[in-house]
């Protein structure tokens, strides 16, 4: 069931474009891993360039697009490789 739930997040994760590029941001590389424990599933994202001003933007759009799927209650959202990762992951994942 969990390798299910995981391939439907990613194929919804993947309906999130790079705003620069037009481009799914799992094709391009920055979806890094998605793993699912349970209800939640948590999602390593890293942008093409430490100071990306469109991560938290993509991070957000991750986070809902993940829970939208059948199974999915609750997300992790982590940034890496960004000047500001962990304002970014403390503030994307507020409860």
């Amino acid at each position: 069931m969990s390798e299910e739930l995981i391939n439907n997040v990613k194929n919804a994760v993947s309906k999130v474009l790079d705003p620069h590029m037009g481009v799914s941001i799992v094709e391009m590389g920055i979806v890094q891993n998605i793993d699912v424990d349970g209800d939640t599933a948590k999602i390593t994202l890293k942008p093409t360039n430490p100071g990306c001003m469109s991560v938290t933007r993509m991070a957000a759009d991750a986070k809902d697009q993940a829970l939208s799927v059948d199974g999915i209650e609750n997300t992790e959202i982590i940034v890496e490789g960004h000047m500001m990762a962990d304002s970014i992951n403390e503030m994307i994942n507020k409860k």
